[in-house]
């Protein structure tokens, strides 16, 4: 074929005929179908865009349509919802005000009909006036005549009939008790081993020290008792109590004390026991024909005296030890001679009477060592040997003042000091009650005596110390609950009132009140003070602001004040200052109300001690006092159920209620925009009166739970929990790298860290640059050396900053010393080992770091991300991804790509994109599967998180911030902003920020920034954080922020 020859057609038709038909038409009919095709392929495009336009906005308004159906579904729900809430609501308040009446009438008429009843045989010609009143109003038509007619009956009136009907029944309960029966009791009981104290194999003594508990907590609570049996066990053996017992208790009553001390040494708890033996002298002499002579109180003790005495008190110290050795299984140790070194009081008026001059303790030591109680009778010996009789009750003085124990106890029969009227007196503060009772007419003889030689002998010890006069059956309820059982005094205080906001001393208002308050309330905590000078007001409060009240009086006369706030220390509960200030309250406001929360329950049990009514709901309780008119009570109540909280719209407590409810009510599910300052009320409201409650108790409130005072459940420790103020010795293991260099800048600002040794291969005998504090030469250190120091005791705190699995030997090295030092390491190696804590104070309870000593450093990368994803954990709808781009400095000094400026310069790294450490650390410490994708970027330092989070429910942008800002807050290293962080404006600073917050269009996907200075935040301060909460300084010691 020739290259002039047309291309072959296969429509032309071949031969000469098809060369000229193809000449003439074939190449028109050709154009002629493909413009007609082309045309249809241009049609049909057009139809195939149309129709997929037109589908797009159908699914787009099918997607909106399904969201307005579920919207609207929603809202109906919640108006039905909200509909039976308030049917209910309206329903249960009509029945309790019902029952209560009811109550009211069963209370009032059924003792007033038996009392009618019993007396009609007493009147002659019918029956008394005052009875027939009652009559009347038990037969009369409606209780509202009973409440509300001439013959009104008083809420005040009520609770008190109720008091005395509940203290006659606890009498007879307890009268019907045996010791005996009740020790067998307590040694049949069993106790679960998970819930016992002691790891004693003793199977006898476990049980009995389970079963004390338990009885401790059936009358009260057993956080009570563990909280005294904790305080008692802060202090050393010998500083826990000195019991003086009366000889008229070795006798009658032997075997309550016996029991007694069996419950306490059980419990590890060995008091100093010092007897006297009174009665049985003067019985003994009586039978010698010897009359007893007493010369201002005071025995007079002749020769013959003396060997009568002397006899006596060594065989009732030796029966009360065989005793409790042989029938009760107690180790005790008599010492009857050489611990009390004496004088003469004064020879010639009271012969061999002596003054106790000095207590000699080494018997009384080695036996608490051995675990023994001691057992001392009330005999001294002069410097020559002569041997003196001396006061049980001085005896008992003088080895408190020497031991200076937290209780000083005298047992006696009555069981403590009884008033005018025959009641038992429940406590005596000194400071502010010895003059009133100094002046009574029926203080006198040995009531008297006790009153003023326990000012005498409290003189002399520290404020913390108390002295109880209680009978020995009821020695562990004294030592144990709030209300005790005896009579308890104590040094006390005074009780200052300030109404005016000049005379306010602002600051220390301000730390009292924060003192029972975490760090981050403080803004919140000013606010509130600054607020009482636009209003009335008036503070309580005593000496050293331990107790502080806020009360805002009554607009009008005769109407309610409010307890705007009430905190409270524990050393003034040691001194019964909260009583106190109560008591003060109600002499100057007879009527008040005021709400507490429902936890922890002794909190609200001594609240409602000191009320005459109160109506619980969920989580709080609403109390009042004052002898006000039914219709005032049920209208102040009424006004309760109405407005919740909102009634104390001006406390510091409302105000974390308003912000905990909020976050609570997104974890409900509720509606996420908004919520209401009313506290959510309770399913079933209970009205009661303080009927069954003693009207004199003591007891200890413990501060409103943490989560009242901030959203935030893990609040920073800051400066509360400090208890170390000398400096810790401090070894760095691996200076060379970057983070070994910030954390010495960090030590060398540190008020309280000593850096003694800093180890480093290659610049080992170089002088350490930049660390002022002393003069520093590296060190090459091995394990062996490790080993040693350790050993010597020659460091408080190890820091390995080595690379990933370089640091075990030595770890090994330390461990193998048995010293129980702390070791902080900031590598990779320990962060799995669940014998080590996990050392991000944020999100990893604070108790559990301060009492660790082994302490694994997080990782920079899952630092940042872990606390970028933890508020939201329960919210996560599926696995969230973290996209992290770090400085050059997190991949070390040694040379590498990912460190080679040339190589990143316009240029992103990516590595391990898999399976990498950090995704494998953040996904154990949060509980739920990371993807984590890492990269390195040309900066030096600085880590920046783009974090895409599946969620589970529809969230807007603000509820997402608010979440966070209430997980984090007071959180001094975690900021939280509106905008995306940068990482220039984190690197060099010390703490974390999170924003960006932005939410897909479906509410169901947020995406966060997280940035953070990896040698800072992501290392050296963290470490200096962990170092600080586990050697005893303030958590952010040394940390600028």
């Amino acid at each position: 074929m020739s290259s002039q020859d047309p291309p072959y057609d296969p429509y032309i038709p071949s031969g000469g005929a098809g060369g000229q038909q193809g000449g003439q038409n074939g190449n028109h009919r050709t154009a002629a179908l493909q413009a007609e095709i082309d045309s249809t392929v241009g049609i049909m495009r057009d139809n195939i865009n149309k129709v997929s336009e037109r589908g797009a906005r159908l699914d787009s308004l099918q997607d909106k349509t399904d969201n307005l159906a579920v919207s609207a579904q929603g809202f109906r729900r919640g108006a039905n919802r909200v509909r039976k809430q308030m049917w209910w609501k309206d329903m249960k308040m009509r029945m309790c005000l019902i029952v209560g009446i009811i109550i009211l009438l069963i209370v009032i008429i059924v003792p007033s009909v038996v009392a009618t009843q019993k007396n009609v045989h007493r009147v002659e010609g019918g029956v008394s006036p005052l009875h027939s009143r009652w009559i009347k109003v038990a037969q009369g038509p409606s209780s509202k005549q009973l409440l509300l007619g001439s013959d009104r009956v008083t809420m005040q009136s009520i609770v008190r009939a109720g008091r005395v009907a509940a203290a006659r029944s606890s009498h007879r309960a307890l009268a019907s008790q045996t010791p005996r029966a009740l020790s067998r009791a307590l040694v049949a009981t069993t106790t679960p081993s998970s819930r016992l104290y002691t790891t004693s194999k003793d199977g006898r003594n476990s049980s009995i020290y389970a079963a004390f508990l338990n009885l401790l907590a059936s009358s009260s609570s057993r956080r009570e008792v563990d909280q005294y049996l904790g305080q008692f066990r802060s202090v050393s053996p010998h500083q826990f109590a000195v019991v003086k017992v009366g000889g008229a208790i070795l006798t009658d009553h032997l075997e309550e004390l016996c029991f007694a001390l069996q419950q306490l040494h059980a419990i590890g708890l060995y008091p100093i026991i010092v007897h006297g033996a009174g009665p049985q002298m003067n019985q003994l002499l009586l039978d010698s024909g010897v009359e007893p002579d007493f010369i201002d109180g005071i025995r007079v003790t002749d020769k013959k005296t003396l060997g009568i005495a002397r006899k006596l008190f060594l065989e009732a110290n030796m029966d009360l030890v065989m005793t409790l050795k042989r029938d009760w299984g107690v180790p005790a140790r008599p010492i009857t001679a050489g611990a009390l070194q004496a004088d003469y009081l004064d020879k010639d008026k009271w012969k061999y009477v002596g003054n106790i001059t000095n207590v000699n303790k080494r018997q009384i030591m080695d036996a608490l060592e051995n675990k023994e109680l001691p057992i001392l009778c009330s005999m001294g010996e002069t410097l020559d040997g002569q041997i003196l009789n001396i006061n049980a009750d001085v005896a008992a003085a003088a080895l408190a003042r020497e031991f200076q124990p937290l209780k000083v106890i005298y047992l006696s029969e009555k069981g403590g000091l009884f008033n005018a009227e025959s009641k038992l007196i429940p406590h005596i503060n000194l400071e502010g009650e010895y003059d009133t009772y100094m002046k009574q007419s029926w203080v006198r003889y040995g009531t008297k005596l006790k009153i003023v030689e326990a000012k005498k002998l409290l003189d002399g010890l520290p404020r913390t110390s108390s002295v109880a006069i209680t009978h020995p059956s009821n020695l562990g309820k004294e030592l144990f609950t709030h209300t005790g059982s005896g009579t308890l005094i104590r040094n006390g205080g005074s009780v200052k009132e300030t109404s005016t906001f000049e005379d306010l001393d602002l600051s220390a208002l301000s730390q009292a009140i924060m003192k029972s308050r975490a760090v981050e309330a403080s803004d919140a905590v000013n606010k509130y003070i600054q607020n009482l000078k636009n209003r009335p007001f008036e503070v309580f409060h005593d000496d050293s602001m331990g107790v502080v009240a806020v009360v805002y009086p009554p607009t009008a006369e005769g109407e309610f004040a409010q307890l705007s706030h009430f905190s409270m220390t524990k050393d003034a509960f040691l001194n019964n200052l909260n009583d106190l200030v109560f008591q003060r309250m109600k002499q100057k406001y007879p009527k008040m109300y005021w709400i507490v929360d429902d936890q922890p329950q002794n909190y609200v049990k001594w609240h409602l001690e000191k009320t005459d009514g109160f109506l619980r709901r969920e989580k709080e309780v609403f109390c009042w006092w004052g002898a006000a008119e039914s219709s005032e009570i049920f209208g102040l109540l009424e006004n309760y159920q109405k407005q919740g909280r909102s009634m104390l719209k001006d406390s510091l407590d409302a105000q974390f209620r308003r912000a905990a409810d909020f976050v609570a009510s997104l974890k409900q599910g509720q509606q996420t925009r908004g919520y209401a300052t009313m506290a959510r009320q309770s399913a079933r409201p209970q009205l009661g009166q303080n009927r069954t409650i003693p009207a004199s108790t003591r007891g200890f409130a413990t501060t409103a739970s943490r989560s009242m005072d901030t959203t935030n459940p893990n609040p920073p420790y800051g400066i509360k929990h400090k208890h170390r103020d000398y400096p810790a010795k401090v070894a760095l293991i691996g200076a060379r790298g970057y983070t070994g260099q910030a954390l010495i800048d960090l030590l060398n600002k540190h008020p309280n860290m000593d850096l003694r040794h800093v180890s480093s291969r290659e610049l080992a005998g170089k002088k350490l640059e930049g660390y002022t504090k002393r003069q520093i030469t590296y060190e090459n250190l091995s394990a062996e050396d490790v080993e040693k120091m350790a050993e010597n005791s020659e460091v408080d705190c190890w820091v390995m900053a080595l690379p990933n699995g370089v640091c075990k030997p030595f770890v090994d090295a330390i461990n193998k010393s048995g010293k129980d030092t702390v070791i902080v390491d900031l590598s990779a190696d320990y962060r799995f080992d669940e014998t080590w804590t996990y050392g991000l104070p944020e999100l990893i309870e604070r108790s559990k770091i301060s009492d660790a000593t082994r302490i694994a450093n997080p990782g920079c990368y899952a630092t940042a991300a872990q606390l970028g994803i933890a508020p939201l954990l329960e919210f996560i709808g599926g696995q969230p991804t973290v996209f992290g781009v770090s400085g050059y400095s997190g991949a070390g000094t040694k040379p590498s790509p990912k460190n080679d400026v040339k190589n990143l310069e316009n240029n992103l790294i990516p590595y391990s994109l898999t399976d990498h450490i950090h995704e494998k650390e953040i996904s154990k410490q949060l509980g739920t599967e990371v993807a984590f994708i890492p990269h390195v970027a040309v900066w030096f330092q600085g880590i920046h998180h783009t974090i895409s989070i599946p969620l589970n429910r529809t969230m807007t942008s603000r509820d997402i911030r608010n979440i966070y800002q209430d997980r984090y807050a007071g959180e001094k290293l975690v900021k939280i902003v509106g905008e995306s962080p940068l990482v220039k404006n984190i690197s060099g600073k010390h703490g974390v920020e999170i924003g960006g917050f932005a939410v897909h269009s479906s509410g169901k996907r947020v995406v966060v920034n997280a940035t953070i200075d990896n040698l800072l935040k992501g290392a050296a301060t963290q470490c200096l954080q962990n170092m600080n909460l586990a050697l005893g300084y303030g958590e952010y010691d040394g940390i600028p922020y």
